[in-house]
């Protein structure tokens, strides 16, 4: 099967419909799949329910699926670098099922790894336990967290081969492991395309069994939310 499309909205073109709920990797800005992103907005599917930290910031990222309404729901774990986020959260325009960050990389996982449910001690007794169940072990409470599994999963990596294994770089790395496993389908965004078997088996971090589709982006923009500098 050749996973490799020619760009982003050819490889997106016949998997996204309205209602969908779709996970994508990244932390902030960094390591978010750019095209794939824009790709999204432009088929103007909605109703989405969207898994990320963050969403982004205004008008870059998932910010732009925000601007123009296509998100109904955030599965997220930070808000506080979106004003559009905040806006829709407090008009009572986007729901919100806001859990903590390190559960919801565990429900990530768990989705990808066949696992529908977990008890974690992290959210009990604060509003992330509001709702779901409470069982004790060895004197101690947890919550039950239930996995997630996306439609659809975007993610980017810096290097694959044509298999679909995928190498992140540096912390790009963040929830992008994550977000592929949990994927339906999941489409990577690369930097770099090598042949198969160019890459030591030791460097893949996500192997091709996850990945059905690759998009090749050679200069994405890479933005960063907050620039700080010394005086000169």
């Amino acid at each position: 099967m050749d996973k490799v499309y020619p760009d982003a909205a050819s490889a997106l073109a016949d998997i996204v419909k309205d209602g969908q709920t779709i996970a994508v990797g990244g932390f902030g800005l960094c390591g978010i799949p750019e095209a794939l992103i824009a790709a999204l907005r432009d088929t103007g599917v909605q109703n989405l329910t969207a898994i990320s930290n963050n969403a982004g910031v205004d008008g870059f990222g998932l910010g732009q699926l925000l601007t123009t309404r296509q998100i109904k729901k955030m599965i997220s774990s930070y808000v506080g670098e979106n004003k559009e986020f905040e806006r829709q959260y407090l008009a009572g325009e986007l729901q919100l099922e806001f859990t903590p960050q390190g559960t919801l990389a565990e429900k990530l996982r768990a989705g990808g790894a066949g696992i529908p449910a977990f008890f974690t001690k992290t959210g009990v007794g604060t509003i992330v336990a509001e709702g779901k169940e409470i069982r004790e072990f060895d004197g101690q409470q947890y919550v039950m967290e239930r996995s997630l599994v996306s439609d659809v999963s975007l993610v980017k990596a810096y290097k694959a081969d044509k298999a679909g294994n995928l190498v992140y770089r540096k912390t790009a790395r963040n929830f992008n492991p994550n977000v592929a496993m949990a994927g339906k389908i999941t489409v990577a965004e690369v930097e770099v395309l090598v042949e198969i078997g160019e890459l030591d088996p030791d460097e893949i971090h996500t192997p091709g069994i996850y990945v059905q589709r690759i998009v090749v982006n050679t200069q994405p923009e890479k933005r960063i939310e907050q620039r700080t500098v010394r005086p000169a």
